[in-house]
């Protein structure tokens, strides 16, 4: 067990005190450990993580608080992406970045009696390269499964030209329908918020075109719109990889992961109706994973972002100006990480997977004193 330091970067009138993390290893047998996904699978209140490997046939859960691991599924390849619905779990498998190789098979995985024994799948689509899937609530409790597929069905690289399908799916119905397919070239990223605050979620697209927002009107059809158009580079080196929303008190800023698999971390301010980019970091290799979370409680969101590439790293950048922090430093090239609340104390810890490795962060420090 490691114990790490993080000296945050504020104005001094905010003047919060360091956020500590102390590093726990749960495991260190994984094969292309892909995404961790936290969710209380077992209904106790505590958050459980599910490691996803693509090198694995079998879908693991660990036990929160001491870890234990169990199988939710056998027999499947090429995980690539789950979500949990409800008590059910929707993961998308077959997958291969070549879309004539990836059949994209989503299923649904249901608990029996006993969740920690393995859970019974059903297929309910094959969308070639489904890549990302996420839960969405789009009004009046109503919740949809997003599947954001990688390239278009007849591409295939470098150029991956062609127009890529984003669709969605009702619970319980788990029917392929369609959000859009304005989307062209790689969607690696997807990202769900109340952008406008309504009630209910819209969708953030990170591809080869830049970051778009995708809008649920109230006569049922889905509009888009461009918020950035990312890196400026000529395609296929162009656009956005990863996107997320993170706030400064009451100002929002999106932070993004630019090109695709790129080595910039972007943050985007809103400027008289514009998105402003701003490049905080051009040092990532293999950038592949970026969240945002207020680690220290002072209403300032951090910016975590994961690289897979040497010297295959996890970093955190404090506001105002961004200053980059260390939090693993050669033992975690993460592919995933995700911001949960693991030992119950009120603050946010971060989990992160890498071809081997789960692993999670536990935030301490004292919290600053409101007022």
């Amino acid at each position: 067990m490691r114990r790490i330091c993080v000296l945050l970067a504020f104005p001094v009138f905010a003047a919060p005190p360091p956020a500590t993390f102390t590093e726990h290893t749960i495991a260190s047998d994984l094969r292309g450990g892909y995404q961790v996904v936290a969710a209380d699978l077992n209904h106790d209140g505590r958050p459980d993580l599910i490691a996803l490997g693509s090198g694995m046939r079998e879908l693991i859960w660990y036990e929160n608080p001491g870890w234990q691991r169990h199988i939710l599924a056998t027999g499947v390849n090429r995980m690539i992406n789950c979500v949990v619905v409800g008590g059910e779990i929707v993961l998308a498998s077959e997958f291969n970045n070549e879309a004539k190789n990836s059949l994209g098979v989503v299923n649904v995985l249901r608990p029996g009696a006993d969740p920690a024994q393995p859970w019974t799948a059903t297929e309910i689509d094959r969308l070639p390269t489904s890549h990302r899937l996420r839960l969405a609530r789009i009004g009046q409790g109503k919740l949809i499964v997003v599947n954001a597929a990688l390239t278009a069905a007849d591409t295939g690289g470098p150029e991956y030209r062609g127009h890529t399908p984003l669709v969605y799916y009702v619970p319980g119905e788990w029917k392929r329908r369609v959000i859009s397919m304005e989307n062209e070239g790689v969607v690696h990223g997807i990202f769900i918020t109340d952008w406008d605050r309504d009630g209910r979620d819209e969708v953030l697209t990170a591809s080869f075109t830049g970051i778009h927002l995708f809008t649920l009107g109230k006569n049922g059809e889905w509009t888009r719109a461009e918020i950035s158009k990312g890196d400026p580079a000529p395609w296929p080196k162009s656009g956005s990889s990863d996107v997320t929303v993170g706030h400064l008190g009451k100002t929002r800023f999106l932070a993004a992961i630019e090109p695709w698999h790129g080595s910039q971390v972007a943050v985007y301010t809103e400027r008289a109706h514009q998105w402003v980019r701003r490049v905080i970091d051009t040092t990532l290799n293999d950038g592949h994973t970026i969240l945002t979370a207020d680690f220290n409680g002072d209403g300032q969101d951090e910016i975590v972002a994961g690289f897979r590439g040497a010297p295959r790293s996890v970093y955190l950048y404090s506001a105002p100006d961004w200053t980059r922090t260390v939090l693993d430093d050669g033992g975690m090239g993460a592919a995933a990480c995700v911001a949960a609340d693991l030992n119950g104390d009120g603050r946010p810890d971060i989990a992160c997977i890498d071809s081997n490795r789960l692993k999670w962060y536990q935030t301490s420090g004292t919290l600053p004193m409101r007022h």
